[in-house]
C-alpha cells in the first residue's frame, strides 16, 4: 500500500544483520538528506513479514524525514532459520534487539534518537523492549497485543463469529491440542504441526467470515507471506505483567481501534495508566481496518507528528512537522 505518499525522496537499501549467529534480512529507507538520521525500527505483528503492512508505515515515516527500518523475525520472509513459519516470541524479540544494535552501529543514524515502533505482536515486543532499553527516544504501540487472555475480547469474538461459547471452547480446545502436538514433534526434531494463520475453525488463528477477503489480498500483495504458523504458539503467547508499561523511560503513543476484538482497547488503555509519558489515540475502527485507507492515513499522521516532536533533531538536520 502507499495510500500516504512520502514528501521527502528516499532511497531503500537491503540489509541484513546476525541475531543469535542467524542471518535477518531487512530494508533501510532513508530520506535524501544530511545523515545522521533519527530513525524508526518497525516489528511487525503475528505472522507478518516485511513486504505486508511495514513499508505503507515506513514510507510515512521516511516522508517526514525519519529513516525507517523494517524486517522479517527469523523463521519468516527472506531471514534464515528453519523449520519455517515458528512465532517465538523470545526469539523475536531478541531479533529486535539484534535490529536496535544495527541501527546504532550504522554510520547513517543517530544512536540517541531509535524510535520503536510495533503492531499486534510487535507492539507486545516494542513494549517489553523499551521497558528494558532507556536509550529509546520513543515508542508507538499500535493496537499492542500486549495480554493473549486478559487482553482480547473473547465475548465480541463469538458475537462476531455467531458462535456460542460451548463451540468456542471446542474449537480452542482442538486448537491447543495442535499447539501440544506441535510442540511434542519440536522436542523430537520432527516437521512442525502447521495452523492457518487464517481459515476453518480449529484449525487457524482467524476465522472471521469477515477477514477473509483481506487475507486474500495479503496473499496477493505479500510474496513472502505465508498462511502458515506451527501450533506451538498457543503455549508461549505473551501475558501482560503489571507495570511493563510503567517501566518506560520514553514517549510513548497507544493507537487503538475501538471495535478491535483481537486486542481490546479497554485492557490497554488501563496498562496505559501506568506511564504519565503514554498518550491514547482511539478509532472507530477494527482489528486489521487501520493498515488501510483513510483510517491508516489518520493513522500514519497521528503517528508522524509524534515521532517527530519526540524525534526532532537530529545530528544532521530537522525532520519534517506536519
Amino acid at each position: 500500500m502507499r495510500e500516504n505518499s512520502p514528501r521527502i525522496p528516499y532511497t531503500e537499501h537491503r540489509i541484513r544483520f546476525l541475531s543469535d549467529g542467524l542471518s535477518c534480512a531487512g530494508r533501510l529507507l532513508l530520506p535524501k538528506a544530511t545523515p545522521p538520521f533519527a530513525s524508526v525500527i518497525l516489528a511487525n505483528g503475528f505472522s507478518g513479514t516485511m513486504d505486508w503492512i511495514l513499508p505503507s508505515f515506513a514510507q510515512a515515516f521516511v516522508g517526514a524525514g525519519l529513516a525507517a527500518l523494517i524486517f522479517d523475525y527469523r523463521h519468516f520472509g527472506e531471514s534464515e532459520g528453519e523449520p519455517r513459519q515458528i512465532v517465538d516470541v523470545q526469539k523475536q524479540r531478541q531479533d529486535l534487539r539484534s535490529a536496535i544494535a544495527f541501527a546504532r552501529s550504522s554510520a547513517e543514524l543517530d544512536p540517541a534518537k531509535v524510535a520503536l515502533w510495533g503492531t499486534s505482536l510487535g507492539g507486545s515486543h516494542v513494549i517489553a523492549i523499551a521497558g528494558e532499553d532507556a536509550r529509546i527516544a520513543a515508542v508507538v504501540a499500535n493496537m499492542p497485543a500486549l495480554d493473549v487472555l486478559r487482553g482480547a475480547d473473547f465475548s465480541a469474538r463469538m458475537t462476531r463469529q455467531n458462535v456460542s461459547a460451548v463451540q468456542f471452547a471446542t474449537t480452542t480446545a482442538r486448537l491447543l491440542k495442535a499447539a501440544v502436538e506441535d510442540w511434542a514433534r519440536g522436542l523430537f526434531g520432527k516437521s512442525p504441526r502447521y495452523l492457518n494463520v487464517y481459515g476453518e475453525p480449529g484449525e487457524a488463528f482467524f476465522t472471521d467470515p469477515a477477514l477473509a477477503e483481506r487475507f486474500e489480498a495479503v496473499e496477493k500483495g505479500s510474496p513472502t507471506w505465508r498462511n502458515l504458523v506451527a501450533a506451538r504458539f498457543f503455549l508461549q503467547a505473551p501475558r501482560y505483567r503489571k507495570g511493563a508499561v510503567g517501566r518506560i523511560r520514553a514517549p510513548l503513543l497507544f493507537t487503538l481501534a475501538s471495535h478491535d476484538v483481537e486486542v481490546s482497547a479497554d485492557f490497554v488503555k488501563e496498562a496505559a495508566k501506568e506511564s504519565t509519558l503514554a498518550r491514547v489515540k482511539e478509532y472507530p475502527a477494527d482489528h486489521f481496518d487501520l493498515y488501510h485507507g483513510e483510517l491508516f492515513e489518520q493513522v500514519a499522521a497521528d503517528q508522524v507528528e509524534f515521532l517527530v516532536e519526540h524525534l526532532r533533531r537530529t545530528s544532521g538536520h530537522d525532520v519534517e512537522r506536519r
